[in-house]
């Protein structure tokens, strides 16, 4: 497929083009660079990024939630992002084989993209293939993270509405008030309420919640996704909490921080595949005759004066 044609067929909205620009943006190549130039300006897709531990049931709820904004004609992605192995370098780019029920839908586009080591849930490629399915004209994105702990906060600056997923039997209270992840919720799910200690669990979560300081305290919701259950009331609070967003402003600050953290990245790793330690700097730290911190400030005033 010709590039120069690329922009506009994405633009257009054709899946097939659209598929082939985000393989070049997982794979850096330097041809997605004049493709994304010529894309169209961001429409403003709404942007859902869903997080949690692994076996939480990520790929089943995105699933249910696909079908309930599909029910409302809108154009909606997935990004699913899997892990990629340390060990052989490959993914199994498994999530989409949960929502195969979508898969003949045109109004449904469904993409795994392996995580190939970046760490926090996401691809490094995330946020410019979220801008590619902006572009296209999907109007909701979700983008689903691999299993991630307590830590593995990145989804949270990619995305207008965060979803964290926790199951019951997750820990105690004071599990629950160390937070990590938790903190970074718009909306918290209990899914596979159906287990026992479901209700201790989300006990243990309003405690927490009760303890925020922000405008927006996130709301609990209970879902059994493989049966539907909660779903409509999930869409209910994601739809609240979009309402917030616009009145608030905060929807606007988070976007400006998004620009701002992905031409931040784009940077860093120009900056990263330029620098190269002669091995004369590297043996003077390594014999004790230069300090670590002495030697960086040399390398980086190569790169940065090059």
């Amino acid at each position: 497929m010709d590039t120069d044609s690329l922009a506009d067929r994405v633009n257009a909205g054709d899946a097939r083009a659209l598929g082939r620009v985000l393989s070049l943006v997982e794979d850096g190549d330097e041809r997605a660079r004049s493709v994304i130039k010529d894309l169209k300006p961001p429409a403003g897709a709404r942007i859902i990024g869903l997080t949690g531990a692994p076996g939480a049931g990520k790929s089943t709820v995105t699933g249910a939630l696909v079908r309930a904004f599909r029910d409302r004609d809108l154009k909606t992605a997935v990004l699913a992002v899997d892990p990629t192995s340390p060990f052989s370098g490959g993914a199994l780019l498994g999530d989409r084989v949960r929502m195969q029920e979508h898969a003949t839908d045109p109004g449904v586009f469904i993409r795994s993209m392996g995580s190939r080591g970046q760490l926090g849930g996401l691809a490094a490629a995330t946020p410019q293939a979220v801008r590619v399915l902006d572009a296209a004209g999907y109007q909701v994105i979700f983008v689903e993270t691999v299993g991630v702990g307590q830590a593995e906060v990145e989804v949270a600056s990619a995305a207008d509405t965060t979803v964290v997923l926790v199951v019951p039997g997750m820990g105690d209270s004071v599990q629950a008030a160390k937070a990590g992840v938790l903190e970074v919720a718009d909306v918290l799910v209990v899914n596979k309420a159906d287990r026992p200690d479901t209700q201790a669990t989300v006990r243990d979560l309003r405690a927490m919640v009760a303890l925020a300081t922000d405008d927006w305290k996130p709301p609990i919701v209970t879902t059994v996704a493989t049966a539907g259950e909660g779903i409509d009331e999930l869409v209910r609070q994601l739809d609240r909490h979009w309402t917030w967003l616009a009145d608030s402003g905060e929807r606007d600050r988070r976007r400006l921080a998004r620009a701002r953290d992905e031409v931040a990245a784009l940077a860093f790793g120009a900056v990263r595949d330029r620098l190269r330690v002669p091995d004369e700097l590297a043996a003077r730290v390594a014999d004790g005759t230069c300090a670590p911190h002495e030697a960086a400030e040399e390398v980086l005033a190569i790169v940065l004066g090059a």
